[in-house]
């Protein structure tokens, strides 16, 4: 079983296409909907593309900041973050959903990760 991205999108961009941040300080909310290839079904994931100066700030403000679940980039180039993105999910295979959810969840932040 290997995942597929569905769709993608964020809450603070309304066009990911087109958004350049106004300055080199930024971090945008994705939200990932994905379900296995050729298969029903979706959950989400999320995740943060933030730049190299935002994560420099946090690390300033807190001795030690938890990256997890983020994409660090020098400039926004959204093109080049959903190549990755794409390709990274693409990647993501098991016998069962929930072995490929796991995987996913190294990645983004799975909407059923501490689920018990």
């Amino acid at each position: 079983m290997r995942a597929a991205t569905r769709s993608i999108f964020s809450s603070d961009v309304e066009n990911l296409d087109d958004f350049r941040p106004p300055d080199d300080v930024f971090a945008v909310p994705i939200r990932l909907l994905i379900g296995p290839v050729r298969q029903p079904g979706e959950e989400s994931c999320d995740l943060t593309v933030c730049s190299v100066a935002w994560l420099e700030e946090r690390v300033e403000q807190v001795p030690v900041f938890d990256a997890r679940h983020h994409l660090v980039v020098r400039d926004f180039h959204w093109a080049t973050v959903l190549r990755y993105i794409e390709g990274r999910v693409s990647r993501c295979e098991g016998e069962t959903w929930e072995d490929v959810s796991r995987k996913l969840s190294r990645f983004a932040y799975w909407e059923f990760e501490d689920y018990s």
